[in-house]
């Protein structure tokens, strides 16, 4: 049969393993399958392959659901939401592998192979150095009742492989084109080890056939698996189990540095540190978005909805992506300032409490935040930064940052900031920030300096670094009481 019939509603699907922490290149896949089922009007199913017990955890599961519905992703079949081919994690589905695993072995798709480890090394290393292809040399293909009998008189156990045709398997690649791979690149392979334990060679492509998935769109790393996988497809087909092949798309890896995959030991790999140091989700997916896939040629920032309204996997780069840290950060700072000014405020809520507020919480000022929020807003590349930025209003001296203290107190400070105090003692206070401003330039002038230069002890006194939301917002909503006051324990300090 072909491939999926066109005009077939899509049905994609996702299917992560449980195991450790969510990898952004995992999200990237899920987000593409996510936005071609919403942008073809198709179904996303959600299914768990969790048949490695030994590195499969619930806990990892439950942090699996958390950061998708963090991420804005829904799914139409899967956990928490069911469906008609429910159960949606593999380690309950163990029925339905090895019914299909005994309907290939009736029908002569798979057979029995008794080969040993140490036998199938021998001969894998002997054909390396032939410079022949090492994979399974079919030993078991054609063994006689008599042969498997004795092998069984031995107490050998037997592993279940898939028996491959003898002729080269091509396919259309949706983001790669057109694809062969020969049959001495492709040996028959295992599907159900010695103990009856199904492997993902079977339960994947079953899976997908049992729910009807019409793309499968993965990662490049799985490519090779692929003519195995369409092998497989129609054995299914000829059982009555499936009724077609489904389309086949192979997203490109993800590299980091080094021109090396991305791999999960990579610190930029893991998806909870993006969430913890403040990443909007729709920031992070407006960026994994193109690792792969444009939006257009002049245009990197988008919202979700728009990447969904234009997305179509047949405009995916089959080239590899190099993940860029400081990219991501830009776009994700784009976002926050696109935010409405209610929303950054409610999304900046958990860096303003334990354990991130370096503040006792009675001494949190609303009104004082509120007012320093839309500065804040133009400023914040990640919504952890807001900590920094703001503490200086809700302690009651700032920070002690001692770098910062030598970076910005050099020449005859106290001789600048007894001048620039003096001037803000007098200045205006209800004229907003501009006569602060006139203020400290005054003061910079008298002392031979330019406003960057004469700002920068007084940032220091006044928040305890040299960096920071504009100055003269930050001393207009602190007050000027609470000002002299921390310029005059800075001239304490520098004459002590």
């Amino acid at each position: 049969m072909a491939n999926a019939t066109p005009g077939t509603p899509v049905r994609v699907r996702f299917c992560p393993s449980p195991t450790g922490n969510p990898h952004v290149g995992l999200v990237r896949t899920a987000l593409f399958n996510w936005a071609y089922a919403r942008h073809t009007g198709g179904q996303l199913v959600f299914r768990i392959e969790d048949t490695d017990a030994a590195r499969d955890s619930e806990e990892s599961y439950n942090q699996l659901l958390d950061s998708f519905h963090w991420l804005g992703f829904d799914w139409d079949e899967g956990p928490e939401v069911g469906g008609p081919h429910a159960p949606y994690r593999q380690s309950q589905r163990m029925d339905r592998y090895k019914d299909v695993a005994e309907k290939l072995l009736a029908a002569g798709h798979a057979y029995h192979c008794y080969c040993t480890t140490e036998e199938l090394d021998a001969r894998r290393e002997a054909a390396r150095k032939a410079g022949k292809p090492s994979g399974y040399d079919g030993t078991c293909r054609e063994l006689t009742a008599e042969q498997k009998a004795a092998y069984e008189a031995e107490g050998r156990a037997s592993i279940v492989r898939f028996r491959m045709p003898d002729a080269p398997i091509t396919f259309t690649d949706l983001v790669r084109g057109e694809l062969t791979f020969t049959p001495e690149n492709v040996p028959d392979y295992g599907i159900v080890r010695a103990n009856g334990a199904p492997l993902y060679t079977l339960v994947n492509p079953v899976d997908d056939a049992l729910m009807g998935i019409t793309h499968v769109l993965r990662g490049e790393d799985l490519l090779s698996s692929t003519p195995r996988q369409i092998a497989l497809y129609r054995a299914l087909i000829e059982l009555g189990i499936a009724s077609a092949v489904p389309e086949f798309g192979h997203l490109p890896y993800v590299m980091g540095e080094g021109n090396k995959k991305l791999s999960k030991r990579d610190p930029q790999a893991n998806l909870n540190l993006y969430r913890e140091r403040g990443f909007l989700p729709e920031g992070l997916l407006n960026y994994l978005s193109l690792l792969g896939w444009s939006f257009s040629a002049d245009q990197d920032i988008f919202t979700i909805p728009e990447m969904i309204e234009k997305f179509d996997i047949a405009d995916v780069n089959a080239n590899p992506a190099r993940f860029d840290l400081k990219k991501a950060e830009a776009i994700n700072a784009e976002h926050i300032r696109r935010l409405d000014v209610k929303d950054f405020t409610a999304a900046c809520e958990p860096w303003l409490k334990a354990p991130f507020a370096n503040w006792e919480p009675a001494d949190f000022d609303q009104a004082a935040w509120q007012a320093i929020a839309p500065h804040a807003q133009t400023r914040l590349t990640v919504l952890s930064e807001i900590t920094a930025n703001v503490d200086f209003l809700f302690r009651t001296e700032p920070v002690d940052d001692e770098a910062s203290w030598t970076k910005a107190m050099k020449g005859d400070p106290a001789a600048l900031l007894t001048t620039a105090r003096a001037n803000l003692e007098s200045a205006d206070w209800t004229a907003g920030p501009e006569p602060l401003k006139q203020a400290v330039l005054a003061a910079g002038e008298q002392h031979g300096l330019k406003l960057g230069k004469a700002q920068a002890p007084v940032r220091v006194a006044v928040t305890g670094r040299t960096v920071g939301l504009p100055l003269f917002e930050s001393l207009e909503i602190l007050g000027k009481e609470r000002t002299l006051a921390r310029i005059d324990a800075a001239l304490a300090k520098l004459t002590a």
